[in-house]
Parts: structure tokens; C-alpha cells; sequence
């Protein structure tokens, strides 16, 4: 008797520590993304013409000019350390983040989804500038005060290292 109280017992906080986990899930499942998509590429165009940045289209909708390729033949995994000195700004000039010619590493799967499209098309050495639709940065979220959600963001990223 003793035996199954236990079980009883485990049973019980087993489910209520799941039960606990917290759910990475949007409570509204309504959000349509692609009219902020539209928006950005419409955004990113005319950003690009203004600049006269030379930019080709990925079929993600992010967009590059490989300033240099760099050299090697990674075959880039999540895991991939990559050690990157880059500055990051919004489409009206704003500097949000950089790291000042001071190169830092990261998993390539620890950033934002627009650098793991885009790092791989450079190797070891190579110099990438991405324009980056909000989907594939930070979306709705605010970073920071200084990244509004919603943010078109464009980084210029030289690979300095990766493993």
C-alpha cells in the first residue's frame, strides 16, 4: 500500500512540473505576418534604391551584397561557432548595436534568423551587408528601445573566424 501512495505521489508532481513548464506559444494565433512582410519589402526597396546599395534578393526575402566572399569551404550547422565584428542599424541611420572592432562568436543557431540565412553565404574572412525584413529578425519583439518592433535592420558583418 505504501508502494503505490509513493507512486501516487510521483505521479502527481511529475504532471504538475509539466504542467508548469512554460509554453513558448503566441496567445493570438490570428497574426498574419504578411502584410509587415510587404511593408518591409516595400521599404527595403526603396532604402536600397535611395542608398544605391547593390543588393541581390534571397528567396527567404532578405537581402545581400557580398562585399567579400572569404575563403573555405564550411558547411555551416547551427552548432558552427562563428566569431563576427559587425554593426548593426535601422533603415533611418541609427547604430543599435556594434561591436567596434572588436570581434565576438556566437552559435550560428543563437542569432537572429537573417544572419543564419546570410552568414552562409561568406566563408572565413568575408564581408557580408544584409538588409533584413523584420520576420527574420525580431518580428513583433522589441530587443531593446533602441530595435522598435517591426524593424527593418541592416548589419554589415565581416566573419572573422569560424569553427
Amino acid at each position: 500500500m505504501m508502494v503505490k501512495f509513493k507512486h501516487i505521489i510521483l505521479l502527481i508532481c511529475v504532471v504538475g512540473c509539466i504542467a508548469a513548464c512554460k509554453k513558448d506559444v503566441s496567445m493570438d494565433d490570428s497574426y498574419d505576418p504578411t502584410p509587415q512582410f510587404k511593408a518591409d519589402t516595400a521599404a527595403i526597396g526603396a532604402y536600397v534604391k535611395a542608398n544605391n546599395i547593390p543588393v541581390t534578393k534571397d528567396a527567404s526575402g532578405i537581402y545581400y551584397q557580398i562585399i567579400a566572399p572569404g575563403s573555405g569551404n564550411v558547411t555551416y550547422l547551427t552548432s558552427t561557432l562563428i566569431t563576427a565584428d559587425y554593426e548593426g542599424k535601422l533603415l533611418n541611420g541609427t547604430i543599435f548595436d556594434s561591436t567596434k572592432g572588436t570581434p565576438i562568436s556566437f552559435k550560428l543557431g543563437n542569432v537572429i534568423l537573417g544572419w543564419q540565412f546570410g552568414i552562409q553565404k561568406i566563408q572565413k574572412g568575408g564581408m557580408i551587408r544584409l538588409i533584413i525584413p523584420s520576420y527574420f529578425a525580431y518580428g513583433t519583439k522589441s530587443p531593446s528601445t533602441l530595435v522598435p518592433a517591426n524593424s527593418v535592420l541592416d548589419f554589415t558583418i565581416t566573419l572573422t573566424d569560424v569553427q
